[in-house]
């Protein structure tokens, strides 16, 4: 039995959490200790600074400073709360990685793919970078677009949710790329939570 970082990964309201809290629960009815982590916030003081730094809007980060704080929130997280989980043999469930960074600040903001890598690389380990497990949630536009819209009639749009339509789709068709380039799985998750839920247990051989 060995520790295992799993990655959730998607567009906005592709219904990462969901799946991130389905999988929580699955491993601790096994008994297993679980931390979930929702980037760049994860429950850590320090790092939820971070986030509400680089989500209000008012603010108006450079993209390149955006960069910048999401590698200090995830050096945060992975210092703090998964390195610990791991080396007890723990399991790491996260909604994002730096994968995000490359759809929303790379391919969606138009930054530099390479300064994204570097940047990463130099603070964060290989197994952050890749991990034992990933997927990405896929979701056509106008669904997507459905389900955001529902959701924000409950919870405000942060900075990057609420650009332009333009831009959100770069964001979707960078995610289906990233999977190309990286050989990541894709998921579609347009049918119900529990199952989607299930292939992902499919997928990962859980």
């Amino acid at each position: 039995m060995s520790g295992q970082y799993i990655v959730i990964e998607g567009q906005d309201a592709t219904g990462k959490s969901t799946q991130v809290e389905l999988l929580a629960k699955y491993f601790r009815k096994q008994g297993r200790e679980v931390v979930t982590i929702h980037e760049p916030d994860g429950n850590l003081p320090s790092a939820s600074a971070l986030r509400r730094l680089i989500k209000t809007k008012s603010y108006r980060l450079q993209p390149k400073t955006n960069i910048l704080l999401f590698t200090a929130a995830r050096l945060e997280l992975w210092k703090k709360l998964a390195e610990p989980c791991l080396k007890r043999d723990g399991i790491v469930i996260s909604a994002r990685n730096w994968y995000s960074t490359l759809a929303y600040q790379g391919y969606g903001q138009k930054l530099s793919l390479k300064l994204i890598k570097i940047t990463t690389q130099r603070y964060l380990p290989k197994h952050y970078l890749r991990p034992d497990h990933v997927v990405i949630l896929t979701l056509e536009d106008d669904t997507r677009k459905a389900r955001q819209s529902a959701r924000a009639l409950n919870v405000a749009t942060d900075t990057f949710e609420s650009k332009p339509d333009d831009f959100q789709e770069r964001v979707t068709r960078s995610y289906l790329r990233i999977a190309r380039d990286l050989q990541i799985p894709t998921l579609d998750a347009s049918p119900s939570p529990a199952e989607v839920h299930k292939q992902i247990i499919k997928l990962f051989g859980l």
